[in-house]
């Protein structure tokens, strides 16, 4: 609101090629009126932040819906109504809320967290692990440490997790059909060819019971990436042993999770808990490999996204 009121009278500036004190007064008034606005708008935020705590989302949603009434370009505003929403179950007004707010600040972490979350709650599944992505890169980026980051991870474990069970509940489904079409098939086959044999017995033609147990290998290989198993160690945390989210390499070759090394420095002491060399955070690189790696597992294997 001031950008503009000022932008107007800069104009008026540059064409007169002077400031009038009209004018003059006029741009002090415009700035203590938007600095009022504004200050008014934060009173409001604050106290939608008491009501929400006080678990009052209705009053809290009110508050919030005034100071974006008078501010409407701040990207809190519209992201705190959008965690009250959230509270209510009201995933409608949460998803056009946390629109907006991207629309303002596209590397919103909370935005982007809880736009996923109602996209999920219409499984709505890629575009809302889209948008928990977004919001886990933006808030490791931010915080690697912080609570959102957990919080995010986990949320987009538990939907790649639902996600591939439902995959992996159709696959399994259509291959067990085709089996059956295919082991009815053969069964028919070798009854056609002992019937056209007149008796005799052909040497070079497998048994049935051979055949029928090479269809299963080949049924038991292709469902094979959906059975669960051990994640390979390598793919794995030297700390935590859960497979890596955002693995970072130290000067002694190994590889931590990022957040866990961090924390590990701050808490723990400044040195490598394997090889107690001195370590410093400076000294920690993403491990782009591994990450890589990680990712191409999960993909093929979305039994490792389940987090007990």
């Amino acid at each position: 609101m001031a950008k503009n009121i000022l932008g107007g009278l800069h104009r008026i500036f540059k064409k007169e090629g002077k400031m009038s004190p009209t004018v003059a007064a006029a741009a002090a008034a415009a700035a203590m009126d938007a600095a009022a606005v504004a200050k008014q708008a934060e009173q409001l935020r604050q106290e939608g932040n008491f009501c929400f705590k006080k678990d009052r989302f209705g009053a809290a949603i009110d508050a919030y819906t005034e100071a974006i009434a008078l501010c409407p370009n701040v990207g809190i505003y519209w992201t705190n109504r959008a965690l009250c929403h959230r509270r209510r179950n009201d995933w409608k007004r949460v998803e056009e809320d946390c629109k907006r707010a991207i629309q303002i600040d596209h590397h919103s972490v909370k935005a982007h967290y809880m736009l996923g979350l109602a996209l999920l709650q219409r499984e709505e599944y890629a575009e809302g692990v889209k948008e928990l992505e977004k919001a886990l890169d933006f808030g490791r980026g931010a915080n690697p440490k912080g609570y959102m980051v957990e919080e995010i991870w986990l949320e987009l474990a538990k939907a790649k997790y639902l996600e591939w069970e439902h995959e992996s509940t159709n696959r399994s489904w259509e291959l067990q059909s085709l089996k059956e079409t295919c082991e009815e098939a053969l069964k028919e086959k070798n009854l056609l060819d002992s019937s056209n044999a007149n008796g005799y017995f052909d040497g070079d033609t497998k048994s049935n019971t051979e055949q029928l147990e090479a269809l299963s290998r080949v049924f038991y290989k292709a469902a094979e990436d959906d059975i669960p198993t051990e994640v390979p160690d390598y793919l794995c945390c030297k700390i935590t042993l859960d497979i890596f989210r955002d693995p970072v390499i130290a000067p002694s070759g190994f590889t931590y999770e990022r957040a866990v090394i961090l924390n590990h420095l701050e808490k723990v002491g400044k040195f490598d808990p394997i090889t107690r060399e001195p370590l410093f955070k400076s000294q920690l690189v993403p491990n782009l490999a591994i990450k890589e790696a990680v990712g191409a597992f999960l993909d093929q294997h979305g039994w490792a996204y389940r987090m007990d």
